[in-house]
């Protein structure tokens, strides 16, 4: 015996972010002392986070906590917690749509929701937005698939595909598609398009900036003058959005969009805020195609001959990924349809020091 606690935990790699995944019940009910926990567990406040278990980067440096769902017409509920690499501190303002492809196996493998036939589908609610997303798992035989071969860019290898359907991508925290009542406006003289879809977000052409929206993500977190203004004028988008001062928030964040290079609709680099995602978040690329639904924002009127039911291929750093936006019969917004994949890659426990 020693003196350290141990917490029952799954490693999974969710889209192209990863992180370990936990029953609410096995966490502090407490949320001061959860996220103490979460802090501990992870290494927060080291660049490598070498005292825990993340990866010293935001991609790597997240949890999910699954647990009873509290919304009617849910399956599950997931509380996304983003903890922060280099500061020892947890935000649950945003939300992660790649870590949401892995809440469905998970729960199905924890006895939360039962397999249903050789597709099971887990309706999850977003405890951080309070919308509900559709999770579609192959389960063939009554058994979690995980291999197959599906293959999504940022990702080596092929997996079984994760079918999502954000169905609610509107007013993720402001509650508005357009939180500031128009699809475009100026900040320091730069157009933008403000969009709360997914995730509030703040768009921008690249070419605003003397950028062509292809670049290497190092190449972008690697020019400090562009990054100072894209953060000073991310901070006044966030006021102007009903966030508040977003000096200590990672909301909203800031998306470049570029002409796209391969054959895609559009090339797009998003930032998490404070570097450049290495391939594109979930949420991120929702929002752009609602955002895309608009046509006087910056996406819709790059796009003057976009019709629902549009696919679109979505450009970034390391490939590009396919979204579908389409209005559901009876629905007063377009619904935005993705695939990603997902992998269990460890089981067991998490060790946390006993407090006394």
């Amino acid at each position: 015996m020693d003196d350290l606690v141990r917490i029952p935990c799954v490693l999974m790699r969710g889209g192209t972010s990863r992180g370990p995944f936990f029953l609410a019940s096995d966490l502090p009910i407490d949320p001061k002392q959860r996220d103490a926990v979460l802090i501990e567990i992870m290494g927060s406040g080291h660049p490598l986070e070498i005292d825990g278990i993340g990866g010293g980067n935001s991609l790597s440096s997240k949890v999910a906590i699954i647990g009873p769902p509290t919304r009617e017409g849910a399956d599950v509920d997931y509380l996304f917690a983003q903890v922060k690499v280099e500061e020892r501190a947890v935000d649950l303002s945003p939300n992660c749509g790649n870590m949401l492809s892995a809440v469905g196996p998970f729960a199905i493998e924890a006895g939360l929701v039962p397999i249903r036939g050789d597709r099971t589908t887990v309706r999850v609610h977003n405890v951080n937005t309070g919308k509900i997303i559709e999770a579609v798992i192959e389960t063939p035989g009554g058994t979690i698939r995980y291999q197959g071969e599906a293959v999504i860019d940022g990702v080596p290898g092929m997996a079984a595909p994760v079918y999502l359907a954000f169905t609610e991508a509107v007013g993720a925290k402001t509650g508005l598609l357009l939180p500031t009542g128009t699809p475009q406006e100026t900040i320091e003289g730069i157009p933008v398009s403000l969009i709360d879809g997914a995730t509030p977000v703040m768009i921008v052409r690249a070419e605003a900036f003397g950028l062509s929206g292809s670049e290497p993500a190092l190449i972008l977190d690697a020019n400090r003058d562009f990054m100072a203004k894209l953060e000073a004028m991310r901070i006044e988008a966030g006021a102007r959005m009903g966030l508040g001062d977003v000096r200590s928030s990672v909301l909203p964040k800031p998306i470049l969009i570029g002409q796209p290079l391969h054959g895609g609709t559009l090339s797009v680099r998003y930032f998490t805020p404070h570097a450049c995602h290495t391939s594109l978040a979930t949420t991120g690329a929702v929002t752009v195609a609602m955002a895309a639904t608009l046509p006087d924002s910056l996406v819709g009127a790059s796009m003057s001959d976009f019709r629902l039911p549009a696919d679109l291929m979505l450009e970034h750093p390391t490939g590009r990924m396919g979204v579908r936006v389409a209005l559901p019969a009876g629905a007063s917004f377009p619904a935005v349809y993705v695939m990603r994949t997902c992998r269990r890659l460890f089981e067991g426990a998490v060790l946390a020091r006993r407090k006394n």
